[in-house]
């Protein structure tokens, strides 16, 4: 089979599942069952996606884990020791002190797509990321897990029942779910929504956007290529998939932003992609840029650069992230300059350690980047009740996030993601300190 063709008929769902969330395009090691509807049995056995923190880390010292009864029914939130005592002033990096012990308990509902049949999996995999966010650190809080479906109306119904029991509301996660609510004037709580609403330059006042973005992070691969070239040309290789396109236009946005020029090149799949390498490779060695922005997977990228050579400086997002597949004698990839989640690239970093991993080792990186991502939707949760709307930091699982006022007094969340070079089969990070 050629190396730019489809490379099984099983991602078809995992992309399906992927598009409706849009953050499509990472590396896909292998398409996961998305398993039959929910119904609120306890997640154990072999479909849980998520082994107790004692199992994978030393941060703890109880066996608790989290469980759940019937759907709607509480969870618990357990009594954390490695909560930090109370500083005088907390830091913004640093989590908020737990409420006093006679404060009633601070309620939020997580409001996933858990009976739906494209993204039950996805849905999942955050909740499993927010329940182990939530017994390191959720002294003090409750949460109730609302399963929806699919369909916009039943997500709203489902969130004005939640906002009605509960202080805080995360979800939706499908970004037309997303789009539902934003839409609406439903939004009467503190609501942290776990896709970008596409299209809109504003949300709801109560509403936060923490969705992984491939817009966002092809911005910040721009900004990290303008600061090692203030004054160079880009090429940007794209292929025709809907998150290469938007990706390659967020780049080429933000690096015109920044006063740079560049140029597109497309390539094509099947026979066509062969051709293109080879005249790809004949454009470069007559008129060679001075980086490159691939908008690629790794697999043509690997195929791309074991023609052209690893020369110049390349970049590329996530989705450029062999994953499991990086090999020590990788010289296609070698090189390579990647802005991906700490969770996925930093996994010796203390933050991260502290979470456990999920249990299916071999599931899809993008399975783990949205259960990375129901950890920071705790975690940010957790900060939203204790701060008082006032702004904050917090060093997570999937980047820097910083919550800040607008100008209009409304939260934003913006996240930073963390850089490493691929060398010698290792994510080697660029910022040393982190």
């Amino acid at each position: 089979m050629n190396i730019l063709e489809a490379r099984c008929a099983g991602h078809v769902r995992l992309l399906a599942m992927l598009l409706a969330l849009g953050v499509g395009g990472h590396a896909l090691a292998a398409a996961p069952s998305a398993g039959p509807p929910f119904d609120g049995t306890p997640c154990d056995g072999p479909q849980r996606l998520c082994a107790s923190v004692d199992a994978n880390t030393s941060a703890r010292s109880s066996s608790r884990s989290p469980s759940l009864t019937r759907a709607g029914s509480p969870l618990l939130a357990l009594a954390d020791p490695a909560i930090q005592p109370r500083p005088a002033k907390p830091q913004a990096n640093e989590p908020s002190p737990p409420p006093p012990p006679s404060s009633a308990p601070v309620r939020i509902a997580l409001l996933l797509p858990l009976r739906s049949a494209t993204l039950a999996t996805a849905a999942e995999a955050v909740r499993a990321g927010f329940l182990a966010g939530m017994e390191r650190d959720g002294t003090g809080f409750k949460a109730d897990v609302i399963p929806t479906g699919d369909a916009p109306r039943d997500v709203l119904d489902a969130y004005a029942r939640a906002a009605a029991a509960s202080d805080i509301v995360v979800g939706p996660l499908a970004r037309s779910a997303v789009a539902a609510l934003a839409d609406s004037d439903a939004v009467t709580r503190p609501t942290i929504v776990l896709s970008v609403p596409e299209g809109r330059a504003a949300v709801p006042a109560r509403m936060l956007v923490a969705g992984l973005s491939v817009e966002d992070e092809a911005r910040q691969v721009a900004e990290w290529a303008a600061r090692d070239h203030p004054h160079g040309r880009a090429l940007i290789l794209t292929s025709g998939a809907a998150w290469a396109r938007r990706a390659a236009g967020a780049f080429e946005a933000r690096w015109r932003e920044l006063g740079h020029t560049n140029q597109r090149y497309a390539m094509p799949a099947g026979e066509a992609g062969k051709v293109a390498i080879d005249e790809l490779k004949q454009k470069l060695d007559i008129d060679p840029p001075d980086l490159l922005f691939a908008a690629l997977d790794s697999t043509v990228l690997r195929a791309v650069r074991a023609t052209i050579g690893t020369a110049i400086p390349c970049y590329g997002g996530g989705a450029a992230n062999p994953g499991r597949t990086l090999q020590a004698d990788d010289r296609g990839l070698d090189g390579v300059r990647i802005l991906d989640l700490p969770w996925i690239v930093l996994p010796d970093h203390p933050v991260v350690m502290v979470y456990p991993r999920p249990l299916d080792a071999e599931q899809p990186l993008d399975m783990d980047r949205l259960y990375a991502l129901g950890i920071d939707a705790f975690r940010v949760a957790r900060e939203l009740a204790l701060r008082g709307g006032a702004p904050f930091g917090v060093d997570g699982v999937t980047g820097q996030l910083d919550v800040m006022p607008e100008p209009d007094g409304r939260l934003q969340l913006r996240r930073q993601e963390a850089a490493v070079i691929l060398r010698d089969g290792q994510f080697d990070p660029v910022d040393k300190a982190r």
